[in-house]
């Protein structure tokens, strides 16, 4: 499938008529990351995103796209399908770049549900969110010509201007139990996320505190993290931030489901 973010043909299939959401995978597993890691819980996962991280670990939502339309009914009863489940995770891709998100946020909500939307804060919603899991992409996730996947770096402009906007940044803050959610490949990065940090900071009314601010290793597999984990964790240390795990990757590696 062509790297777009033009969804109307995903799947070969057309969107129904009713509210519809493109979804990749639902299932039910543990949150990995952030305060939440450990609390089991149902993953919707959305297809499209406005970026391309070289280092993407959802590349079927991103750089090729695939999945198949869902009305938001359908999607709902499939996660009432897991009793066990009372915690939400919609994800991506980038969910919020569709409007019918909020619809299907706003019935999550009705069935009594906290949910989690892990976005990248550059597209703000209005919808009901117990918790905003904002991970702004850093210069290290630009697709450079010798990172693309694709390898011909189309998207690195277009990356490079998206990845950051610093008033949608505060607008989740200012409105959501939030964190930031750091995705960590040297130390260098730390001074970039502190920077951006404080620019965060001066656009917003809410205090930004160490322990809002997670730093977690880059890897899609249990090897790869164990090579930058113990880094990750002592600059967290030193700085002041949280520490955050990958404990799907720990326990499954990129396994999808999971």
């Amino acid at each position: 499938m062509p790297v777009t973010t033009d969804l109307s043909q995903l799947g070969s299939e057309s969107p129904p008529e009713a509210a519809s959401l493109p979804i990749n995978e639902l299932f039910y597993s543990l949150q990995g990351e952030g305060k939440l890691a450990g609390i089991p819980s149902v993953f919707i996962r959305t297809s499209g995103c406005n970026l391309r991280c070289w280092y993407c670990d959802s590349y079927h939502t991103s750089w090729e796209p695939t999945g198949s339309w869902m009305r938001i009914e359908d999607i709902v009863d499939a996660v009432n399908e897991f009793d066990s489940a009372d915690h939400v995770v919609l994800t991506g891709g980038e969910p919020l770049m569709h409007e019918e998100s909020t619809i299907l946020l706003e019935r999550l909500s009705d069935c009594g549900y906290h949910t989690t939307v892990e976005t990248n804060g550059t597209i703000y919603r209005d919808a009901p969110i117990d918790l905003a899991s904002i991970s702004p992409k850093l210069s290290n996730s630009t697709p450079t010509t010798d990172k693309d996947p694709t390898g011909n770096g189309e998207w690195m402009e277009q990356h490079e201007k998206r990845r950051i906007n610093v008033d949608r940044f505060a607008d989740f803050i200012d409105s959501y139990p939030y964190q930031l959610k750091f995705v960590v490949t040297d130390s260098d990065d730390v001074q970039e996320i502190k920077t951006l940090v404080d620019d965060i900071q001066q656009h917003s009314e809410t205090a930004i505190n160490g322990t809002d601010v997670l730093l977690m290793p880059e890897g899609t597999t249990s090897e790869e993290l164990d090579q930058q984990r113990n880094q990750v964790a002592a600059l967290a240390q030193e700085h002041g931030y949280r520490y955050t795990p990958r404990l799907h990757v720990n326990l499954w590696d990129d396994k999808p489901g999971t």
